[in-house]
Parts: structure tokens; sequence; C-alpha cells
């Protein structure tokens, strides 16, 4: 079993830095210590050849919506510091701003998606409406998860058999959670992410409850060391 933790960050800014929004300042500080420090950044889909990398220091790096600010801040810093991330997406919300959120962030278009270095950035889904899998019927998962499907094959995108769950939330009744899975995996869903805040093993033990950590802008880099370490703390 090989450590693997995973970040997850959102909106990028060039000065505001707490709870959701990191500064470009603190996030180069971050990709700036993984790159000193020797850390092998990886995309879900080279997971399959994950048992043969020797480094020690794994991890995977995350942003979730989409949003402009990643392609402009932090993709230039991906690439200064020879690191990969996955951008996990929204599809309704594409060209759009973050309606579920604020409606005042913009959100990638298909062109901007497509214009993303593959070498660099890896896409994900992160459902097509961001709506919260514990508000939806299994239906209305099902018609979600196809429609994601359909939309990036329409669009002639390339997405990885990824899903980050919008607000981590997704069914944990054990019927429900059954159900919920095997949806995912009967549309080709691999892998399915969660918050958690905890450090995963891999392979993972439960492809589709796999945790990351909530990176937060107002984080010290001390705090970040400990978190990629660690995890949670109690």
């Amino acid at each position: 079993m090989a450590r693997l933790p995973i970040l997850m960050y959102h909106h990028v800014s060039l000065e505001d830095s707490k709870g959701l929004t990191i500064s470009g300042k603190h996030l180069e500080s971050q990709f700036s210590y993984l790159a000193a420090k020797g850390y092998k950044t990886f995309h879900f889909n080279e997971l399959d050849h994950f048992g043969k990398v020797k480094s020690k220091k794994n991890i995977i790096i995350t942003f979730d919506d989409a949003y402009v600010s990643q392609m402009q801040i932090a993709v230039p810093l991906l690439k200064k510091y020879k690191l990969k991330a996955t951008f996990f997406v929204p599809l309704d919300f594409l060209g759009k701003t973050d309606l579920w959120n604020t409606s005042e962030i913009d959100v990638m278009t298909i062109e901007q998606l497509q214009s993303l270095d593959a070498d660099v950035v890896e896409l994900g889904y992160h459902s097509f409406y961001h709506k919260k899998y514990t508000e939806l019927s299994n239906a209305e998962i099902e018609a979600d998860t196809r429609r994601c499907i359909e939309f990036v094959s329409e669009n002639k995108l390339q997405f990885s058999p990824v899903l980050a769950y919008p607000y981590g939330k997704y069914p944990k009744e054990k019927l429900r959670s059954k159900i919920f899975q095997e949806i995912l995996s009967q549309n080709g869903i691999q892998y399915g992410l969660r918050i958690g805040n905890r450090i995963n093993s891999f392979p993972f033990k439960k492809p589709y409850e796999i945790e990351r950590i909530d990176v937060k802008g107002e984080w010290s880099l001390l705090k970040f060391r400990q978190k990629i370490r660690f995890g949670k703390f109690f």
C-alpha cells in the first residue's frame, strides 16, 4: 500500500486568500514546497502504473469548478514547478459563472478546456448540475451522470473516469450507497471523491469514497506541510 494524499483547491485569486479562495502567492509557496521536496504528482488516469513508481512522496492535486482563475493563475504555476493537476468540471456552467454559489466567479468555456495542456491538466467530472447527490433520487443521479458522459462526447472533450462529488456529498445509507456506486460504475466512472481530510492509501480500499484534503486559503505553509503529512489532526 502506498501513501497518496489528495489536495482539493477551488478559486485562485491574485490577492485574497481565505476559505475556498487561495492567493497565487500562497499557491506558489505550496507548489514550490512540493517541488523542492521531490513530490511526484499524478493524474488519475495514470494510477494503473502507480505501483511501478519508486517515489515515496506521491500526491494528487485537484481543483474543483473549472474556474477561469485556475487557468490564468494555477496552470502557469503547475508548469513552472513541473506539477500536474486534475480539474473537476461542472458541465452545465461552462462559459457562465458559479451560479450555485456567488454567481460572480467565471467558469471556463469549452474552448478554454480544450486549450489546456493534457500533460499538465487532466479533466474530471463534477456532475452536470452541481447538485448534492444526497438530495437527488437514484433516477436523477442516473440522468445527471448520463448527461455528463453525453456532453463530453458531443463536445469532443477528453475526460478521465473520475468524479468529484459536489459539496463532497454522496449517499451513505447502505442500500442507497450501493445503488449510487452501481450507477457510477455502469457509466464508466472508476473513482469517486469526497472530502474527509485524511490520507489515502493506494490501491484504494473504497474507490468511491476517496478522501481529499480541503486546502484553506488562510493556511500557513507550516499547516499545509502538516496536513499533507498527517491529514486530520484529530
